[in-house]
């Protein structure tokens, strides 16, 4: 498996890169984000690991950039920031999995080896529920004969949730599959969601798939 280090600290994305490749990774590392957004674009990498404070482009552009042209290949975001917005500014542009340095070498690649694991084993199918359609391997979403735009957490709730369908999820389970069993922010934050996929997917089609089933959790019906 071939992984993508970006960051422009010389020392440490070598020191990333031998520790890489001693666990049996082949590495490729670049110090800047346009070098990295071209590289990312070019190769095919099993994960990139991306540093959020680049020189010629950010770390949050990059990632940008390449989920707006559909390139989904797994970002590990390092940083020296600390602080809750700037870990969900990452993940709300599409980023994997957020690492605050300094950090161990067992820890970056025990995160690396579950995000390669995430994605060779997700599921390739198609969701459908009644004329809502949910391809996971283009990340779009259509209802009837409309594209309806996501973002990737709204995508990522509206999957869990078609691909368990019937089933009635717990505000936990959702949680623990979206946002991580580690996440230690507000609940209420699944709420949120829920509604703007509501207002995205069934309320301009006058319809009501995603339901609340107070005291279980949500889930998705053919409406």
């Amino acid at each position: 498996m071939r992984i993508l280090v970006v960051d422009d600290e010389e020392r440490l994305a070598n020191s990333i890169a031998r520790g890489l490749e001693a666990d049996g990774f082949a590495v490729d590392v670049v110090h800047d984000g346009i070098d990295g957004l071209w590289r990312a674009r070019e190769g095919q990498y099993a994960a990139i690991v991306l540093d959020i404070m680049l020189p010629g482009m950010n770390g949050y552009e990059v990632c940008r950039t390449l989920r707006d042209e559909d390139n989904w290949t797994p970002i590990l975001l390092l940083t020296a920031k600390d602080g809750e917005y700037d870990e969900a500014e990452g993940l709300e542009l599409g980023a994997d999995d957020y690492l605050r340095k300094p950090f161990s070498h067992m820890v970056l690649t025990a995160r690396l080896r579950a995000l390669v694991r995430r994605t060779a084993s997700a599921p390739a199918m198609v969701h459908e529920v009644g004329d809502l359609r949910l391809d996971p391997a283009t990340r779009r979403c259509t209802r009837g004969e409309v594209v309806v735009e996501l973002t990737p957490r709204e995508h990522a709730v509206l999957e869990t949730l078609m691909r368990r369908h019937p089933q009635v999820i717990p505000k936990q389970e959702l949680i623990d599959d979206v946002w991580g069993i580690d996440f230690d922010g507000d609940p209420n934050i699944v709420e949120v969601y829920v509604g703007y996929l509501r207002r995205k997917v069934d309320k301009p089609f006058g319809v009501a798939t995603v339901r609340t089933v107070r005291g279980v959790g949500y889930q998705v019906v053919a409406s």
